[in-house]
């Protein structure tokens, strides 16, 4: 007999969709623990910029991966999907049902289905060829020799994630197979949990509205005192925690590149394109069951389809 797959469930969407009041209310009601799928919210001190739940908010509920690291740590996919298992084991042992939050869709593709990321060791040599190649030509030449090699990788890969660009050339370079091929792959394999996989969505409008409104009460509670701290505490602009959506666009306002008013503009922009992208990202998935959010005038309500639906798949 086959032993049943132990459950797991994705609460995503794009950011500002609303997600983690519903994460709550959702882990309380199945007595889940949230581990966090945020690129940034795993650092300290980055709390308004990428914002963090914070302690009060979580209201109890264990959540992990969210403030772990210090801003120049490495934290990347295969890092995540590291931790994420070992949280995932920790939280089965004592009962309960990890639940995974959060708006990065590779994250959550690359625990979902056990990607392998080990096949190739990284080439010091080309990377350094590339690093140098974009501090000299710009990340948008950089994107666009991926572009020549690889054109469905350069849609998925936005040209300012220089890391994930590097790794795909370097990955075109060491195996002659295209990197968006190989992930397209590693999707179709089986899950190894019994899963449900939530997208929140929101009418697009509404949605920028959101964004818009969000980024302007990031300015309030302090995001340029926040960034300061950060640079005083020696955190350059270079590290890839300080190249996330309203940190590089304040140290640009702070070094004297761009006035405060373009600055919270590139923030609103940034972020509009970024769920643009996450959407689309989303859309790609399989076995993804879509939440729109308008439908639901209570979040009570929204919390009853949810539940309905992890007891149509088994997990709960």
């Amino acid at each position: 007999m086959m032993e049943k797959k132990k459950p797991l469930i994705i609460l995503t969407g794009p950011t500002a969709v609303g997600k983690t009041e519903i994460s709550l209310l959702f882990a309380k009601a199945i007595g889940g623990e949230i581990i966090s799928a945020d690129s940034i919210q795993v650092y300290k001190y980055m709390d308004i910029g990428s914002a963090k739940i914070t302690k009060e908010e979580m209201q109890g509920i264990p959540h992990f991966l969210i403030d772990e690291l210090y801003p120049d740590e490495e934290f990347n996919v295969v890092i995540f999907q590291k931790k994420a298992k070992e949280y995932i084991e920790q939280i089965y042992q004592r009962r309960h049902i990890p639940v995974i939050v959060g708006g990065t869709g590779f994250y959550i593709q690359a625990v979902l289905y056990g990607i392998d990321f080990e096949e190739t060791a990284a080439d010091k040599s080309y990377r350094e060829e590339l690093e140098m190649f974009a501090k000299e030509n710009g990340v948008e030449a950089l994107h666009n020799k991926l572009k020549e090699v690889d054109e469905k990788a350069a849609e998925e890969i936005h040209a300012n994630n220089k890391k994930r660009v590097i790794r795909a050339l370097e990955y075109y370079k060491q195996t002659g197979c295209k990197i968006s091929e190989h992930n397209e792959e590693q999707r179709k394999k089986c899950s190894p949990y019994q899963f449900v996989y939530f997208v929140l969505n929101q009418d697009r409008d509404i949605l920028y509205k959101r964004i818009n409104e969000r980024v302007d009460k990031m300015m309030e509670k302090g995001l340029l005192n926040e960034v300061e701290g950060l640079l005083e505490m020696g955190y350059q602009r270079e590290l890839v925690s300080m190249q996330g959506i309203g940190y590089k666009e304040v140290v640009s306002y702070l070094e004297g590149e761009i006035s405060l008013e373009e600055a919270v503009d590139r923030i609103k922009k940034e972020t509009r394109h970024f769920a643009k992208r996450q959407i689309t990202w989303f859309k790609r998935e399989s076995e993804v069951t879509w939440i729109e959010m308008e439908k639901y005038f209570k979040k009570e309500d929204m919390l009853k389809v949810l539940l309905q639906k992890c007891r149509e798949k088994g997990v709960i």
